[in-house]
């Protein structure tokens, strides 16, 4: 099983080709990656009392999780993001956004693999931007978009503050697990702090003197 299918997708081949192991490429960010992904690795261990105990499994685990969102439903109805991270996460986080109800409008895919593109394309469609220049781009699609989130790692949050919207940091040091079902509650915590932060829009303001 891989999870950063960039890095090791060649080294899994590999083994496939040489050695005859299968292997399956899976997420688990968000409520549906981390259900199918569970049902991928029961499925291809051929273990229909197991797979019929992950079914209950997800069943059971998703309810809770609805539960606990609920108080986030509201808060992020209508709210629109920009992703701007690389790899599998391009289309992973959107996914785990979309779970939350926010709509991811861009994503940043100069990072991705040609395979990653054609899954942020699936999970985004066809209104959705694929920003091969993110650094160029992020800016205006915030402007044309309308969008209230940007996701990214630390250096594209000035890009927030000056455009006056919230920020999350999603880079691969941050110290919060945003995986599975757990991982989803965190990322609903996260978010919602940060648009519920005034800092964002007070320090984008002209100051006093300057009006």
């Amino acid at each position: 099983m891989i999870v950063c299918a960039k890095s090791l997708i060649s080294l899994t081949r590999k083994m496939q080709e040489k050695y005859g192991i299968p292997s399956v490429s899976l997420s688990f960010y968000g409520k549906r990656d981390t259900s199918n992904g569970l049902l991928a690795i029961a499925e291809a261990l051929g273990d229909a009392e197991l797979l019929e105990r992950t079914r209950k499994l997800i069943a059971r685990e998703e309810a809770k999780l609805e539960a606990r969102l609920l108080p986030y439903r509201e808060i992020f109805a209508g709210k629109k993001a920009v992703l701007n991270t690389g790899g599998n996460k391009t289309w992973s986080i959107a996914s785990a956004l979309q779970d939350l109800g926010i709509e991811v409008v861009a994503t940043a895919v100069k990072k991705a693999t040609a395979d990653d593109r054609e899954k942020a394309r699936e999970y985004l469609g066809e209104d959705g931007v694929l920003m091969m220049n993110p650094g160029a781009e992020q800016a205006k699609l915030i402007d044309e978009r309308g969008a209230h989130l940007l996701l990214a790692g630390g250096r594209s949050l000035y890009t927030a503050i000056k455009k006056g919207i919230a920020f999350a940091d999603v880079n691969q040091e941050k110290k919060k697990s945003y995986g599975g079902y757990d991982g989803l509650l965190n990322l609903a915590e996260d978010l919602k702090n940060a648009l519920e932060n005034p800092v964002f829009k007070l320090v984008a303001r002209r100051a006093p003197w300057e009006k």
